[in-house]
């Protein structure tokens, strides 16, 4: 492997580039994967507009609104890291509601928001209909591996040593999850593209020299 620094403003351009140059006649999934520290949704963001510059619709999904309610979420405590590793957010929920309809034969009808956590109940938004060729990107922690169907995927690489001292002290509870993650799913193995982001000022590509 070797990594290859690289600005913010190139690395958006380089993905927004890659992601147009697929095929425009059906929607594409996009994962935008990375612990809360990796801050995921800054990059994903950071993507609408250079694609639909390109031409290609873009729709933002954050998995902070596919929350299981609190009730299954918070059985165990407010702060057990299994928990957050394997119940906090409804996958089941995303694949019904925004990859299945944006997949291949899917109604490109798609649910923007599920769960509004603040008041622990359903969403109260319109469902969407895509236009052709949307790209939907869909940004959160432990995205990899769930068995939710992607069509590409980011991964937004922490050292444990970044992640500990990125992470903020009220939401340190979570770090025994991502490293499980990286220790069971190792998402950096098989993701479409790996960005380390040790330093969120100075990302670097990480790309396969097979």
């Amino acid at each position: 492997m070797q990594v290859r620094p690289v600005s913010f403003p190139l690395l958006v351009d380089d993905l927004a580039e890659r992601l147009a140059s697929r095929e425009s006649d059906s929607h594409l999934r996009v994962a935008v994967d990375g612990a809360d520290a990796a801050d995921p949704g800054r990059l994903a963001d950071a993507l609408v507009d250079p694609l639909r510059v390109r031409g290609r619709p873009a729709v933002r999904v954050d998995t902070r609104h596919f929350l299981r309610p609190a009730s299954l979420r918070l059985e165990f405590g407010r702060t057990n890291p299994d928990s957050f590793y394997t119940g906090w957010f409804d996958e089941a929920g995303l694949i019904r509601e925004v990859l299945s309809p944006s997949g291949p034969d899917g109604s490109g009808r798609i649910l923007e928001r599920l769960w509004d956590a603040d008041v622990d109940r359903a969403a109260r938004v319109p469902y969407r209909q895509l236009p052709p060729g949307t790209i939907v990107l869909v940004s959160g922690p432990l995205l990899l591996g769930s068995g939710c169907p992607f069509d590409f995927s980011v991964h937004l690489e922490l050292s444990a040593a970044a992640l500990a001292r990125r992470t903020p002290p009220d939401l340190a509870w979570t770090l025994p999850a991502y490293h499980r993650y990286t220790a069971e799913v190792a998402p950096e193995t098989f993701a479409d593209v790996v960005v380390r982001v040790d330093d969120p000022r100075r990302p670097a590509l990480v790309v396969s020299t097979w």
